[in-house]
C-alpha cells in the first residue's frame, strides 16, 4: 500500500469517529481550525489540520522523549486512551484530579519534572496548564471549538468530549510517534486499533 493510499484510508477510518465534530460555541482561538457549521449548528473542525497538528505533536514529543512526557486528564472518557498511550510509549499518566503543586512544589512527594505536558481538555485540565506554564514546561492540548487555548504551545483541534473521538486522537498520535521513531512504516498498520483505546461504558452508565 502506498503512503498516499494509507493516508486516504486513515482519513476514511477516522471520519466516522466524530473527531471533527465540535460544539455550538466557537472561541476566537479556534476559528482558524473550523471549516463550517453543521445543519444542527455544530462547528466542524478541519480534519487535515488535525492530522497535520498530530504530526507536529509527534515530532515534538519524539524530540523530547516519550519518557519525559506526562499525560494528564480529568476527563473520564480520556482515561482509557491515556492509559493505552502511556502503556505503549512509556510515558507517565496522571488521571483524575490534578494535585496542586505536582509541577511546582519540589517538597511534595508526588512532585515531578517532565519536559512536556499533554492534556485532553484545556477547561478540565486547567490546573495542569497553570502549573506547567508557571514551571516553563511546554503544553500540547486537544482542543474543541469552545476551548480557550492561549496557554497551549501546540493545539490539536479535535472533539475532546466523545469517547470514540478521544480514542481516535490518541490512536493517531501513538501511530505517528511510532512512525517518527522508525518503529512503524507510514504504510503499515499498527497492531492496536481505535477500539483498544476507547473507554468502555459500563451497563450502569447506559441506564
Amino acid at each position: 500500500m502506498s503512503e498516499q493510499t494509507e493516508i486516504t484510508d486513515i482519513k476514511k477510518k477516522v471520519l466516522t469517529t466524530g473527531i471533527r465534530v465540535g460544539t455550538q460555541v466557537k472561541t476566537k482561538f479556534m476559528v482558524p481550525f473550523i471549516t463550517k457549521a453543521s445543519p444542527e449548528g455544530l462547528y466542524m473542525l478541519d480534519l487535515d489540520i488535525t492530522l497535520e497538528k498530530i504530526q507536529t505533536a509527534a515530532k515534538f514529543i519524539n524530540r523530547l522523549g516519550t519518557d519525559n512526557l506526562i499525560v494528564c486528564t480529568g476527563r473520564q472518557y480520556a482515561e482509557t486512551p491515556v492509559e493505552k498511550f502511556c502503556e505503549i510509549l512509556g510515558s507517565k499518566q496522571l488521571l483524575g484530579r490534578f494535585m496542586p503543586g505536582t509541577l511546582t512544589n519540589p517538597s511534595l512527594p508526588y512532585y515531578i519534572e517532565p519536559k512536556l505536558v499533554f492534556i485532553s481538555d484545556p477547561q478540565v485540565d486547567e490546573q495542569a496548564i497553570i502549573e506547567a506554564t508557571n514551571a516553563g514546561i511546554p503544553i500540547i492540548g486537544i482542543s474543541n471549538t469552545d476551548n480557550l487555548t492561549s496557554n497551549l504551545d501546540l493545539v490539536i483541534p479535535a472533539n475532546n468530549r466523545g469517547r470514540k473521538a478521544l480514542a481516535t486522537v490518541y490512536w493517531l498520535l501513538v501511530r505517528q510517534i511510532l512512525i517518527e521513531k522508525g518503529e512503524l512504516k507510514e504504510n503499515e498498520s499498527m497492531k492496536y486499533d481505535i477500539d483498544d483505546f476507547e473507554t468502555k461504558i459500563t451497563e450502569e452508565e447506559i441506564e
